[in-house]
């Protein structure tokens, strides 16, 4: 009966070792992950693209664009259907410039925003 004990102990303390090994793993895989498009997005950003440059340079690279919302209204019903946790950012952002398009870059959803001139402006970067 001890031995048992001592061997389903064992295995108990292996498992909840890897469990915690693949969980550590899993998020330092996703934070590298969204890093790397956050830090993408900014250097996009420090340059002041216009909305028909970010458009073509996401295409051409096969981040294809999914929507242009028009007005407050469409950018809320996009920011419920796509924005998952960052919906309330995606919206005041939204609200916030005149254009957004969002786009879908591998496993992320990028929503960049551009002023009237159509300039970008700001981004919210989202898992997919």
């Amino acid at each position: 009966m001890k031995k048992l004990a001592i061997v389903l102990g064992s295995l108990a303390l292996t498992a909840a070792g890897a469990y915690l090994a693949f969980l550590l793993g899993a998020v330092g895989f996703d934070t590298r992950r969204f890093t790397q498009h956050e830090g993408r997005l900014r250097r996009l950003l420090a340059r002041q693209p216009r909305i028909e440059q970010v458009v073509q340079g996401l295409e051409e690279e096969g981040s294809h664009l999914l929507a242009a919302p028009v007005g407050p209204a469409e950018v809320r019903q996009l920011a419920a259907e796509r924005g998952g946790p960052r919906a309330k950012e995606i919206v005041e952002k939204g609200t916030r410039w005149p254009q957004t398009r969002a786009f879908l870059a591998a496993d992320m959803i990028y929503f960049i925003y551009f002023d009237g001139d159509g300039v970008m402006r700001d981004f919210t970067c989202v898992s997919h």
